[in-house]
């Protein structure tokens, strides 16, 4: 194919879809002016563009063929214009007007096939197809219309088929997965799946709150989310095509593929079947929507925003993957990473939502995931210059005022000042934690419980699976473990626990002291050691810690 101005032809080959293309294109199929230029049967005709080679990426909804002057009353939009120019020879106002007809049309292009009409092309029809932006090309060779028309109809009329084969496919295999309680992500992978790229479900702000799709594509896109996300909403990104996500007339976020390469029209249909599948997946009370459905809630993408944080923070603190590669994921959620201190909590509370309230309340940068076992892990995002130490303690502090929480525990790590080292605090915080909690109340933990806060408990927990730790621990015990008597375990924890206080040990358990005295002769015989004698009682200690956090 030749142009009048190669210079011309190349800007066009690399201009952007402008927004109205990309946003408000029909569902339609269609296939671009440039598309249908490069069909073997057009380059027979040898085409020149010798006007509106800026605009070549036009979508051509139709092709018709057309000679009489007032074409323009017969089109709706989008179609390419074939005709000979018999009726307009020697009129040059007819040919002027018959270029400005097809534009307020809204015609995709016109072809002027040369011969006996117009053997060159018409300077008055190119000036003014120029000058409406209206792509304009010129057959230097006698060409069948009708092949073009042919041609041209039967794909799309097979892209229309295929993408009404695609919408009913997705449409059925996600709502097959919605009745069988698939959790989302697996909804928007089978998505991923059918289009072949990333996809990306943001809320109104452009956070994102879930991903599917190859994991490096889709850390490709979140390396500059926000400066990728404003491109696409000003229809600036080739391949991107959103859905707006609402339900009641109210809008809740988006879906987008990203860089979707195949037909925009299959696109469409794509995401348009996907934002139903979830929405109807949130109306009908999906994974992370809590008792009583999202309506009970007053911002339906909370269980989103609580499913993505979860799902970063469980990969942060398994180390499964590299914290560099979570980067990404993380600023795209919202997260400040840039020139920060990061404080890793966890969080064990009656009411595992209260830490996220909070830490709105306060206005703590940070994201917080509820965990299964009831437990919260809060990682705050804090500028290097404010206290680490002091908004923690506040923030405990804030947590425990509340009457059902007077007992929360907040588990800290130390601060890190590296994104690299968020892992390790995270699994510490984790570690603590738990810790405490083996304790079963035997020591009252500080309001923000830190590692040394508990000793020798933690270490014992560290080494919980260490076969030599476990073969120790029964041994120590065996003669408690396999006896009849249950209740002599419940008084020697007690016991040990109060640091060998009888006084203390027969109140907690309600008991007299000469009963108590025979129930330690007892644990004593059974166990072949002297309480009295502090190393074998420190043996037992460690043996019985070791027991519970193997338990616990």
């Amino acid at each position: 194919m030749t142009s009048t101005s190669d210079t011309s032809h190349s800007q066009a080959s690399r201009a952007p879809q402008t927004s109205e293309t990309l946003e408000q294109q029909p569902w339609e199929p269609a296939l671009s002016v440039r598309q249908v230029l490069t069909l073997e049967r057009v380059l027979a005709g040898q085409p020149e563009v010798v006007a509106g080679a800026h605009r070549l990426d036009r979508p051509v909804r139709w092709v018709h063929v057309a000679e009489a002057a007032d074409v323009g009353v017969m089109l709706s939009g989008g179609e390419m214009v074939l005709t000979t120019g018999v009726l307009l020879a020697g009129d040059e106002d007819k040919q002027g007007e018959y270029v400005r007809s097809l534009h307020r049309a809204e015609a995709a292009a016109v072809v002027l096939g040369l011969g006996r009409a117009f053997p060159t092309p018409p300077d008055v029809m190119r000036r003014a197809a120029e000058r409406c932006g209206l792509p304009m090309v010129v057959l230097h060779r006698p060409f069948p219309f009708a092949e073009l028309t042919e041609e041209v109809q039967s794909r799309l009329l097979r892209r229309k088929f295929a993408a009404v084969s695609l919408s009913e496919a997705v449409r059925t295999e996600l709502t097959g997965l919605i009745t069988a309680g698939a959790p989302v992500q697996r909804l928007l992978d089978e998505v991923a799946r059918h289009g072949g790229c990333p996809v990306v479900v943001t809320n109104l702000a452009h956070r994102v709150l879930a991903t599917a799709g190859e994991r490096p594509a889709v850390d490709d896109v979140l390396r500059d989310w926000e400066r990728i996300a404003r491109q696409a909403g000003a229809g600036a990104a080739d391949g991107w095509i959103r859905a707006e996500l609402s339900c009641r007339g109210q809008r809740w976020g988006r879906l987008v593929l990203c860089g979707y390469r195949g037909d925009r029209a299959a696109g469409r249909l794509l995401a348009d079947r996907a934002a139903e599948a979830l929405v109807l997946h949130r109306m009908l009370g999906g994974d992370g929507t809590p008792a009583g459905g999202s309506a009970s809630r007053g911002n339906s993408w909370d269980a989103w925003e609580a499913q993505s944080a979860r799902s970063l923070l469980t990969d942060l603190a398994s180390g499964a993957v590299p914290a560099r590669q979570l980067l990404p994921r993380a600023r795209a959620a919202g997260l400040p990473v840039n020139r920060r201190v990061f404080v890793p909590l966890v969080v064990r509370d009656r009411e595992p939502a209260r830490p996220a309230r909070v830490l709105r309340l306060l206005g703590l940068p940070g994201i917080v995931a509820e965990l299964a076992d009831g437990t919260s892990t809060v990682l705050l995002s804090l500028a290097p210059d404010q206290d680490a130490r002091a908004l923690t303690a506040h923030f405990a502090a804030r947590l425990r005022s509340e009457p059902e929480s007077a007992h929360a525990v907040v588990a800290a790590a130390d601060a890190r000042a590296a994104w690299d080292d968020v892992p390790a605090g995270l699994r510490e915080a984790r570690h603590v934690a738990e810790a405490v909690a083996d304790s079963a109340g035997a020591f009252d933990p500080p309001p923000v419980v830190r590692l040394r806060d508990i000793h020798l408990r933690g270490l014992v927990r560290l080494l919980r699976d260490d076969p030599h730790v476990q073969s120790f621990a029964e041994r120590e015990l065996d003669g408690l473990l396999r006896g009849p008597d249950e209740d002599l375990l419940p008084v020697l924890r007690t016991y040990l626990a109060t640091g060998r206080n009888k006084s203390r040990t027969a109140r907690l358990h309600h008991v007299s002291r000469p009963a108590l005295y025979r129930r330690l002769e007892a644990i004593q015989g059974r166990l072949g050691v002297d309480l009295d004698d502090f190393e074998q009682a420190a043996s037992v200690h460690i043996a019985l810690l070791a027991h519970d956090a193997q338990q616990g």
